[in-house]
């Protein structure tokens, strides 16, 4: 047929026509355009999602009858999520008995009696010394 179809309007004319409408109806696209060599169409703009970019080209599709379309449309880089909060830890308690000791605590909570100043510091509220604790006592015990 020439340059002109049997409905008057080029090849071209009809991408255009079709890249416009696509790029107006369809959410999450921009820039729609297209590059035409012969009868095969390569799409290119940018999307939202993969799911408007083959909207797009099925919309695009539908319209105008081609050889073969390429979708080049860029997507958009999916944002990071963003990290979990990480979650608060439920303070744990420990009441003194007679003939604790810190380091005996220590060891119990952590494996170590050498970390009994880890309790020694979180409780600095009501402990002075960490060779004096008594009966009674709640003492925080820290992750």
């Amino acid at each position: 047929m020439g340059i002109m179809d049997m409905f008057g309007k080029s090849f071209e004319d009809k991408v255009q026509e079709a890249i416009d409408t696509v790029g107006a109806t369809t959410p999450g696209i921009k820039g729609l355009n297209a590059e035409v060599r012969g009868k095969v169409v390569t799409l290119k703009g940018e999307a939202e999602s993969r799911e408007a970019a083959n909207l797009a080209m099925q919309k695009f599709d539908q319209a105008v009858k081609t050889d073969n379309i390429v979708n080049a449309i860029e997507v958009a880089k999916a944002p990071e999520p963003s990290p979990e909060p990480k979650p608060i830890p439920a303070e744990r308690f420990y009441e003194v008995v007679s003939g604790d000791t810190l380091g005996a605590i220590s060891q119990q909570y952590y494996g170590q009696a050498g970390q009994y100043m880890k309790i020694f510091e979180a409780n600095r509220d009501i402990l002075d010394n960490p060779d004096l604790i008594k009966p009674g006592q709640k003492l925080r015990i820290p992750e």
